[in-house]
């Protein structure tokens, strides 16, 4: 019997890391991962929510829609214990509107300057929604806990990754390779939620259309 066609999961991000990334993660699906800049001309989605899903499932609903195709949004992001959540939704544009991780990543440094080494506890959350044009089918999230280091330490990954120290690793989420990252870090957490998630959604989806 013919195994079944991909189907297309649209990324809603034009990041190409991420989409690296989570290809890695859903490598074991029949799922195909596009990102948005298939759809040039794309309306974007202002990212007005209070909370990492609220975001994610806006966009999801969105993007959806206006590409008519199965959606994955994502909205992540760190936050500081220093800075009471800081800079959580704002993560991705923290420094303004020139952003770009560099600038991101020296503005809280910055911040961050004086604040003592017990005190530089910090997470990374990751919010996933998995929605098709007019339906939400879920959200989920995922954390994983460290600190913020002093200086950068790596090049490897993305964001604030070079700051980001993981305790187990005993190195930055910058120092260490993809596959280690993916095994601990907050979309990996969050994926294994969201997995099941869309596995159950493909199983009833081709179960349905078989019928």
């Amino acid at each position: 019997m013919p195994s079944a066609v991909p189907m297309r999961l649209v990324l809603a991000s034009a990041n190409e890391k991420k989409l690296v990334e989570i290809r890695a993660l859903l490598k074991d699906l029949p799922v195909t991962v596009i990102s948005l800049k298939q759809y040039p001309g794309i309306r974007g989605v202002e990212e007005d929510g209070t909370t990492f899903s609220e975001n994610a499932v806006k966009k999801a609903l969105d993007y959806a829609q206006q590409t008519g195709e199965l959606t994955l949004a994502e909205d992540s992001g760190i936050c500081c214990d220093a800075l009471e959540g800081a800079p959580g939704i704002f993560s991705a544009r923290f420094a303004g509107p020139e952003q770009n991780d560099e600038r991101n990543n020296e503005k809280l440094l910055n911040i961050l300057e004086k604040v003592p080494d017990n005190c530089r506890g910090a997470h990374y959350t990751s919010a996933l929604a998995l929605a098709r044009p007019g339906t939400l089918i879920g959200v989920v999230e995922g954390h994983v806990y460290g600190a913020i280091i002093k200086k950068p330490a790596g090049k490897n990954g993305f964001g604030y990754d070079p700051l980001f120290y993981y305790p187990a690793f005993d190195a930055t989420f910058g120092e260490v390779s993809a596959e280690m990252k993916n095994r601990v870090s907050h979309r990996a957490q969050a994926f294994k939620k969201f997995h099941s998630l869309l596995a159950g959604y493909l199983k009833s989806g081709r179960a349905e259309s078989s019928c």
